[in-house]
């Protein structure tokens, strides 16, 4: 895939366990493309992935046409358009001629944090969420400490704190924190830290051979994951908007 080109479609990581795609440009062809990539590299993540459509980066919606080839042209790439991202009113009557739903929750969820809503791309089935009480955020709230294994199949959240594995978190599972993520055990499912838009979260790793990690919406898959980095004890951050991975 050449990636020295402005993508039409910039697809980011969240909490939620569904991918949202931000419309950049209305380029059908090329968006498809793109998908067809995403899903060809990684099956297991995007294939068959939920996927709600945004919008909201664009300076018009697009015509019924337009947006109907776009919704056949995703699901012959490979995944599964659900639903619209809400913006407008005409996103809404959009939506209404589309028959699909719009979920205006799930926008609102990000744009405090940033103008272009990440979200996150899961292939498979809704895992089965593992939630402690909410607790507000502040100084001093204290972090969430998982002793147990996440097996597949689990999804593990830490609302509003950080996330301290002492096990290893399983091949299909998902820990997930409004903060840092830290794991001294083998991660080989799938890490989201700063699912809230947190651009100064990390992951700590002891042993690295994930899925797919993220933080605030800034996501790898294994496959673009140097392979030296296997099996070592990493630390993974954001700087600038590019997501880093490091062996500590």
């Amino acid at each position: 895939m050449n990636s020295n080109y402005e993508q039409a479609g910039e697809l980011k990581i969240g909490q939620v366990g569904i991918a949202n795609l931000r419309v950049r440009t209305l380029d059908v062809p090329q968006l498809v493309r793109e998908m067809r990539e995403r899903v060809e590299r990684a099956p297991k993540l995007f294939g068959r992935a939920a996927v709600i459509i945004d919008f909201g980066g664009l300076s018009r919606i697009p015509d019924l046409d337009s947006a109907q080839a776009l919704l056949q042209g995703l699901r012959d790439a490979g995944v599964l358009p659900v639903a619209l991202a809400y913006g407008t009113r005409e996103t809404e009557q959009l939506a209404e001629q589309l028959g699909l739903p719009l979920l205006s929750k799930f926008r609102a969820q990000y744009e405090r944090v940033d103008a272009a809503p990440p979200a996150p791309a899961a292939a498979a089935p809704a895992p089965e969420p593992v939630r402690q009480p909410a607790a507000s955020a502040g100084p001093g709230q204290p972090g969430m400490i998982q002793k147990t294994p996440v097996r597949s199949g689990q999804q593990l959240y830490a609302e509003q704190r950080d996330l301290t594995v002492l096990n290893t978190v399983g091949a299909g599972a998902e820990v997930i924190s409004d903060g840092s993520i830290h794991i001294y055990g083998t991660l080989r499912g799938r890490a989201l830290a700063g699912a809230q838009g947190n651009t100064s979260a990390r992951i700590f790793c002891s042993d690295f051979h994930a899925e797919l990690v993220a933080i605030a919406g800034h996501y790898q898959v294994l496959e673009d994951i140097p392979k030296e980095l296997r099996g070592k004890a990493v630390q993974i951050w954001l700087d600038k908007d590019q997501l880093k991975i490091a062996a500590q």
